[in-house]
């Protein structure tokens, strides 16, 4: 693929467009990067454009992780910043007309960064296609719309009534109406960056939405395009007066935000290998599903980020916390569901909407080759209600996941040892953060109390 014909429409279809954001995106999925001029648009087409390698792994208040080989031992040394190839993405929440441009980075000497993680998932997509597979993946995002000018999350008021939302709206077709010019907007923008969108609900928590993403047989693409999602909605609320967050759990009493994610694989005629014809689907989704399930425990960091995240992944609060799959079941953490054999998939319950898409994905596509690879096969299928029956547990708190994260023998056959390292050292620094700050409720429970 030609990379410099997206920047070369870009100089010729919008020569309004005053400023370039060009940004990598960061091991928590933040972006990172520079504005630049329009009129150095070439910089950033033929990688002329350093950062940092570092800047990958910050925590997520833009800090350097202390004792980072990154930092000290190198001297802070920049990387190659490369395009990724997919076209420039108008934004249009801005005062002036700006564009934003993908980049994932290289080393010095011309090879791939391996603590990117943009390069992981291109490593796993690799061995896919040495295999002659090509997974197929959709996402479905949740997020809240909330009132930015309260301290504490509040739902917002309707833009029609001026009331502000107190109750669960699952579905309520008057809670998406009411906030039909910002998902107008939305829309409007995933059409102009190339995101395909699908349909749109309103989902349990009150101002909760929840968008789905159509099927893609290019699971870098489908991750970027959850990035630039998420960077989209949270730009246009903000346009319309509102925030948007993408927190797993932002209120205690309401329900979390998740990000599932639909796979099946196919081969090179394009035969969706997991389909016998029937509803329990062939032995390879069977491997797949057993793959996840035993890599799932150590690799519950990457579905789990941060500390709010283990607030989300509760039993019995509509997330998965068990170890488990079944058929159409939504009580455990991999899903068959039903419906068309031709469509026969997987679906990953697990991550949280606060996860990097990229490191989700390559987890769990990580995960189903091994399970493809070493032909592992799965537990019995659970039936019923997930949350009351005694099985295997996910890490039940941010610490035992970043241990597990660390001691697991299967991650090492998914992720590269430096992006490992870099995430378990950015994980352990803000849980000591976390750790050492006390909460006004924390304070006030025990002043006096104790």
């Amino acid at each position: 693929m030609d990379k410099t014909a997206p920047i070369e429409r870009l100089k010729s279809d919008h020569p309004e467009v005053d400023a370039i954001f060009a940004c990598i995106c960061d091991l928590n999925g933040v972006m990172r990067g520079k504005r630049l001029p329009a009129d150095q648009i070439d910089k950033v087409r033929d990688g002329g454009l350093r950062m940092p390698l570092s800047l990958l792994g910050m925590d997520i208040w833009g800090e350097d992780v202390e004792g980072s080989d990154l930092v000290f031992d190198t001297g802070d040394a920049d990387g190659i910043c490369e395009h990724t190839g997919r076209p420039a993405s108008l934004v249009n929440w801005t005062e002036r007309p700006t564009a934003f441009v993908q980049l994932w980075t290289l080393n010095e000497d011309g090879s791939p960064f391996a603590g990117d993680p943009r390069r992981a998932l291109a490593s796993i997509v690799a061995r896919f296609a040495e295999r002659g597979l090509t997974p197929v993946v959709a996402t479905e995002l949740e997020f809240y719309i909330v009132d930015p000018s309260k301290a504490a999350p509040q739902p917002p008021r309707s833009p029609v009534t001026g009331k502000r939302l107190d109750s669960d709206g699952a579905l309520s077709l008057d809670e998406l109406q009411h906030f039909d010019s910002l998902l107008n907007e939305i829309y409007d923008g995933c059409r102009a960056q190339d995101i395909p969108a699908d349909s749109a609900i309103s989902e349990n928590g009150a101002g909760q939405f929840e968008i789905n993403f159509k099927h893609l047989a290019d699971p870098l693409k489908a991750a970027d395009d959850a990035v630039l999602f998420k960077r989209l909605v949270r730009g246009l609320a903000r346009k319309h007066g509102f925030a948007a967050t993408f927190m797993a759990k932002p209120y205690g009493d309401r329900a979390g935000s998740g990000m599932h994610a639909h796979i099946s694989l196919i081969d090179a005629e394009g035969r969706n290998l997991f389909d016998d014809g029937g509803p329990e689907g062939t032995p390879l989704l069977r491997n797949a599903v057993s793959g996840l399930l035993r890599t799932m425990p150590e690799l519950g960091l990457i579905f789990a980020p941060h500390e709010n995240s283990y607030r989300r992944l509760l039993p019995g609060a509509h997330a998965p916390a068990s170890v488990a799959w079944g058929y159409e079941n939504r009580t455990v953490a991999i899903r068959i569901p039903g419906g068309d054999h031709a469509a026969r998939r997987i679906e990953h319950r697990v991550a949280g909407a606060d996860a990097n898409p990229y490191l989700v994905l390559t987890a769990i596509l990580g995960g189903m080759l091994l399970g493809i690879e070493e032909e592992w096969a799965p537990p019995e299928p659970v039936t019923g209600d997930a949350y009351s029956m005694r099985l295997d547990r996910l890490p039940p708190d941010w610490a035992s996941a970043i241990d597990a994260f660390a001691r697991g023998e299967h991650g090492e056959r998914i992720f590269a040892g430096r992006l490992r390292r870099m995430f378990e050292q950015c994980k352990r620094q803000e849980l000591g953060r976390f750790t050492r700050h006390v909460t006004d409720f924390e304070y006030h429970s025990y002043l006096e109390a104790v």
